[in-house]
């Protein structure tokens, strides 16, 4: 598995390194966004989010063995933040907690709007 930081780390096309989150010049890029590409039109796209608790590779064997009561083991601590994604795209990181009987996400960290742009655009 990859870093998970790296996710967090805008690039422009090309490679080419992002601004600074939340520096004028981002916020620039976020507008420019907005006027040119008709973003605005877009707002009211429902996407699918996937909350990640961690990940394990395990072998075909081993997945054929399931049953009920079976239980994997993660890469991840219990304190670590999980993380919110948007088609694989790390967007924020967080806490689980209940709201209603319902799992949620209390929000920790938040990507940038320019890097939140730019996960959606790769």
């Amino acid at each position: 598995m990859s870093n998970p930081t790296e996710s967090l780390t805008a690039t422009t096309p090309g490679n080419a390194a992002a601004p600074a989150p939340d520096t004028p010049a981002s916020q620039s890029l976020v507008q420019q966004l907005l006027r040119e590409r008709n973003l605005p039109l877009l707002l009211d796209v429902e996407l699918g989010v996937t909350l990640r608790f961690g990940s394990r590779e395990m072998p075909l064997r081993e997945i054929l063995e399931l049953s009920t009561g079976s239980v994997i083991e993660l890469d991840r601590q219990l304190h670590e933040p999980v993380e919110l994604l948007i088609d694989k795209k790390l967007i924020a990181r967080g806490e689980v907690v209940i709201v209603n009987g319902n799992y949620g996400l209390r929000v920790t960290e938040v990507a940038s709007a320019q890097n939140k742009i730019a996960c959606l655009q790769e």
